[in-house]
């Protein structure tokens, strides 16, 4: 289902709209992914570790961050500080004994600097935020993984790292002993942006180019989450899969939209 959300940017209404899914996948037992979509937050975490591990992880950083919406404190300094909570509660939980546990985080929000908004893409691990401004799709983020490092260093190329067997290791994840603060981008605010926010279950299954496919044919963000999952399940659904579509609208245009609907 399609959430909508007005703010005004130089004095200009725009509308957010937005849609979130998450799904089991075809090959995996259990979810351990999770996602939070309410403005001015909209984040997608991967959740790693044996047995409910990955899940508690996941479950565990999403709900911290979900407290700052609704104290409306959402900012870098208050995302750091629920993260460094959100760690001390996956180390006390008592299924997670394995060292290996933890999440991946990824998202935008929006920032205000002097009154004017700002996106800000957030991120830790290999869970990507992909921007489609101009009809052209970009990887907003960069992946905290070992194939990215190699890539960065010349040793593989891009199209090596596909079916590359240190595919799935990352370098950076919350629930590890140290949190390190994320990575941020900040971006404009414009008309016609839409954002997908993933989890590697869907990179996995989906190219960049089906995932630009998917956003064209489908205007509105609930139909294209719908059109992306159930791509991604015939494409295999090796792992969990989850993805949020955020996207900004005049409000005139949208307005249009909704009664041409």
């Amino acid at each position: 289902m399609t959430k909508t959300h007005t703010v005004t940017v130089a004095q200009r209404p725009l509308v957010l709209s937005w849609a979130g899914v998450t799904d089991v996948g075809r090959r995996r037992e259990t979810n351990q992914d999770a996602f939070f979509a309410e403005y001015p937050l909209f984040i997608v975490a991967d959740g790693m570790g044996g047995h409910a591990g990955g899940e508690i992880a996941s479950r565990s950083t999403v709900t911290r961050l979900e407290a700052l919406v609704a104290d409306g404190t959402v900012g870098r300094g208050s995302i750091e500080g629920a993260l460094a909570l959100a760690v001390g509660d996956i180390a006390d939980h008592p299924e997670t004994t394995d060292e290996g546990t933890g999440t991946t985080l990824t998202g935008v929000f929006l920032e205000f600097d002097d009154g004017d908004p700002h996106w800000v893409a957030l991120n830790i691990g290999d869970s990507r935020v992909y921007l489609l401004r101009d009809d052209r799709l970009v990887q907003v983020t960069t992946d905290h993984s070992v194939v990215q490092e190699l890539i960065e260093s010349g040793k593989i190329s891009p199209e090596e790292a596909e079916g590359h067997p240190y595919s799935n290791v990352i370098t950076r994840a919350v629930g590890a002993s140290e949190l390190t603060a994320p990575d941020y981008v900040s971006l404009d605010v414009r008309p016609g942006d839409r954002f997908v926010i993933c989890s590697d279950g869907l990179t996995k299954e989906l190219t960049d180019y089906g995932i630009q496919h998917f956003l064209r044919e489908n205007a509105d963000p609930g139909s294209a989450v719908d059109a992306m999952l159930a791509a991604a399940l015939e494409n295999g659904g090796r792992d969990n899969v989850t993805l949020v579509v955020l996207q900004v609208a005049d409000e005139q245009s949208s307005t249009t939209d909704a009664g041409a609907e």
